[in-house]
């Protein structure tokens, strides 16, 4: 049993000498107080009904204010047990005091893409980046409440995602990201149980198989094998950090990359992965030492040479992403002088998004230079692919590019028009 009344609470005057009044809520025998933020004159209140006397100066504004509070606490019980939560005197207080802010589907999005952020979990934060972008497109904005989108608002969602030439995998991930958002908010109590679309609208079915991508075992040997004797220092370093890689249970490019000879202990490679902080502890491959062999040199600190402990000024980033513009749109005779320059004008944007954006990679905070190994970094990132059959085109053009950057900033080699 739930009692709600009011009370003019004698027992500690003001300092003005008035009476505050109080909405007292008792249950199972415990008794908790609202304040409502009024008061009164002792001589104005009557004490046996609990209520202004006809004699009180704001009687029709208290006994107002008095009304909208106790059905408002009584519509927050009924709520309550329509719902089967058990709640006491002290929960019902705290529920009406601080009722729970109401949060937009757009607003929730914004701050779980936010935690994946503060993370570092990038990968799954454009997945979910991605996805709400292509919400805002189809309704225009996500100023709305969770319960707004029910069946039929998902159906429109997916046909519009049809119209727009969506594959049926890329729609189920917009579906499963959303769900995601969606089972955060019921979480949250921003939306009730009974809202829940995806009881009804079944994800399972936007799935389609593909073709598997992954290299055939002859394939890797042809890879591993192909004859680098008389090919650039690119293609040799390519094949190598494939092969390295492939031996040495697929270490990750950046893990690699900062390979020192401390990680190589009593004939094993012993490193953290920079993305998870493990330890991975693997014996020492023959046909990987010979790839290290091939690199050793005392006058550097990396096993591989990738990092470069050289940098690179914000006015000659800024003129490289402006050479590298303009550099589609040369005649034909000067662009034959010139390295071919293969990123695209949506990649040099993201490389320069980046350049202030990127968790990992991004410009230091003194804001003077970037190192070399950031900006190689920010290139394979504008160009991401998670497909092994990719890895070596990608290596090839990016490694080649930061490398003749590198050269050029010591006025050398043919990027120099780049930076110039």
């Amino acid at each position: 049993m739930t009692t709600v009344d009011v009370i003019c609470y004698k027992y500690k005057p003001l300092k003005n000498g008035e009476l505050p009044i109080k909405i007292r809520i008792c249950k199972d025998r415990k008794t908790r107080y609202i304040n409502l933020g009024v008061s009164t004159q002792a001589e104005d209140w009557d004490f046996e009904k609990n209520r202004p006397k006809p004699s009180c100066p704001n009687k029709e504004v208290l006994e107002k204010l008095i009304y909208n509070k106790i059905s408002e606490i009584k519509r927050k019980i009924v709520e309550l047990k329509s719902d089967n939560k058990d709640f006491s005197a002290a929960t019902l207080v705290e529920n009406v005091s601080n009722p729970t802010k109401f949060i937009t589907v757009g607003e929730l999005f914004k701050q779980h893409i936010h935690c994946l952020e503060e993370g570092k979990r990038t990968g799954y934060r454009l997945s979910i980046q991605q996805t709400y972008n292509s919400l805002l497109k189809f309704n225009r904005h996500l100023d709305i409440p969770f319960s707004e989108m029910d069946c039929n608002w998902l159906r429109r969602y997916e046909t519009w995602l049809r119209k727009q030439g969506k594959s049926e995998n890329t729609i189920g991930i917009r579906f499963r990201n959303i769900r995601v958002i969606f089972n955060l908010a019921v979480n949250m109590e921003l939306v009730k149980q009974e809202n829940y679309p995806f009881r009804k609208f079944k994800i399972s079915k936007l799935h389609q198989e593909t073709a598997k991508r992954a290299l055939t075992k002859e394939e890797i040997q042809t890879t591993i094998n192909y004859p680098t004797e008389g090919k650039d220092f690119y293609t040799r370093l390519a094949i190598n950090l494939f092969t390295f890689s492939y031996f040495m249970g697929g270490i990750n490019f950046v893990d690699m990359a900062y390979l020192t000879e401390k990680n190589i202990m009593e004939n094993r490679l012993i490193y953290h992965r920079r993305k998870t902080g493990k330890l991975i502890n693997l014996p020492m491959q023959e046909r990987a030492l010979l790839v290290l062999k091939e690199y050793k040199d005392g006058n550097k600190p990396y096993l591989f040479p990738i990092l470069s402990t050289l940098h690179k000024t914000e006015q000659q980033f800024a003129q490289f992403l402006g050479k590298s513009r303009l550099y589609q749109y040369l005649p034909s005779e000067q662009k034959k002088k010139l390295p071919p320059m293969l990123m695209t004008d949506t990649q040099i944007g993201l490389v320069a998004r980046a350049y202030y954006q990127d968790d990992n990679f991004s410009l230091p905070d003194n804001g003077k230079e970037i190192s070399m190994w950031n900006v190689y970094n920010l290139l394979t990132g504008a160009n991401k692919s998670s497909y092994i059959d990719n890895f070596l085109d990608r290596a090839y053009h990016a490694t080649r590019l930061s490398e003749g950057l590198n050269q050029a900033l010591h006025g050398e080699g043919e990027y120099t028009w780049f930076i110039q």
